[in-house]
């Protein structure tokens, strides 16, 4: 019976083992992925949210310019068709 029970826990100390090596291993594993994961962002060239934001404001405000001009050129060529 000694035997059997020196047997088990060998086996028991194999697999403990094994999972050690195997959270090791991925550990491992996503450090790499994580190291390769911000060089490709950081070589990618990839603009900021506030970078997305400032632009989006631009857009609008250029957009309201926009539309405020169209409306001034809209009422001068009226003024100007009244008057002609």
């Amino acid at each position: 019976m000694q035997t059997r029970s020196t047997l088990f826990d060998d086996i028991s100390k194999l697999m403990t083992n094994a999972a050690g090596v195997a959270q090791g291993v991925r550990e491992e594993a996503e450090t790499l992925v994580r190291s390769r994961m911000e060089r490709f962002m950081a070589d990618a060239n990839l603009v900021t949210r506030e970078e997305v934001d400032a632009v989006r404001d631009m857009a609008r405000a250029a957009r309201e310019e926009n539309a405020a001009l169209a409306a001034r050129v809209a009422a001068l060529e009226a003024k100007l068709s009244a008057q002609g």
